[in-house]
């Protein structure tokens, strides 16, 4: 009998897990970390990304026998699809393959930061896009940047971080659909939706 050669079974089990890694698409979702002392200089949030869009239950509801006796459960994070659009807060946009607030916007994101402030009662979702161009994950990490960015600026104007959730879609959900550039200005934004707490 002849002796099958080692990579023939090595070789299905590879593109296996080749093609299992590529298929993942989901967007990065996010929440804003405690706020810095005054004074201090501004630092990106850092929470991990949660791998769904859907809340997941805070560990000491899934096995309640490991919350320490006399502490209350932590709450759930809402979910994307519990947010809405309102009027109030419009878009603002970035420049190609950027994520720097630019001066325009800065001033569409002091007046939403007046209106936030005077309107606690509100969580915000702040969520990240691209235009087509680049990779998937390339696009998710952008939006990433640009909700961050987003948020940042927000904090900085005095809004609570406990209130923000970003997520990035990266070029999954283009406001334009035309394969120009005029369209792809509009896809390059930070979108605002609210929920009541």
């Amino acid at each position: 009998m002849e002796s099958q050669r080692p990579y023939v079974r090595v070789v299905p089990l590879l593109v296996f897990l080749v093609l299992l890694a590529g298929c993942a698409k989901r967007p990065a979702v996010s929440v804003a970390s405690a706020p810095p002392a005054p004074g201090a200089a501004r630092a990106e949030p850092t929470t991990p990304a949660v791998p769904s869009a859907a809340p997941r239950a805070p560990v000491d509801q899934e096995r309640p026998g490991l919350r320490p006796p006399g502490t209350t459960p932590t709450p759930a994070r809402p979910a994307p699809s519990e947010f809405r659009r309102i009027s109030e807060l419009t878009d603002i946009h970035f420049d190609f393959d950027k994520a720097e607030i630019r001066p325009r916007d800065a001033a569409i994101l002091d007046t939403h930061a007046r209106w936030l402030n005077a309107r606690p009662d509100y969580l915000i979702l702040v969520e990240g896009h691209c235009d087509e161009r680049g990779t998937n994950a390339y696009n998710l990490a952008l939006g990433d940047r640009r909700a961050k960015a987003t948020v940042n600026y927000l904090l900085s104007r005095g809004v609570q971080a406990s209130r923000f959730t970003w997520i990035s879609y990266g070029e999954e959900r283009p406001w334009c659909t035309e394969g120009d550039e005029s369209c792809w200005t509009k896809n390059r934004r930070a979108h605002f939706l609210v929920k009541l707490r």
